[in-house]
């Protein structure tokens, strides 16, 4: 299956719960963290949801 790789490029501070709990679900702690996950229709979801917070890394 395709994979998808993303990087966490703004803080999480100051983000509802639910976005914190969707960086957490993604695998993302740290700022400029990157993370390798299988490219379906949850994960874009998630991402759609942290858009702000988070980029697609080629």
């Amino acid at each position: 299956m395709a994979t998808i790789k993303i990087k966490q490029t703004k803080s999480r501070i100051g983000a509802p719960k639910d976005q914190k709990r969707t960086l957490d679900v993604l695998g993302l702690t740290k700022l400029n963290h990157v993370v390798e996950k299988e490219d379906n229709d949850v994960v874009r979801g998630m991402i759609r949801k942290v858009h702000h917070l988070v980029t697609i890394v080629e």
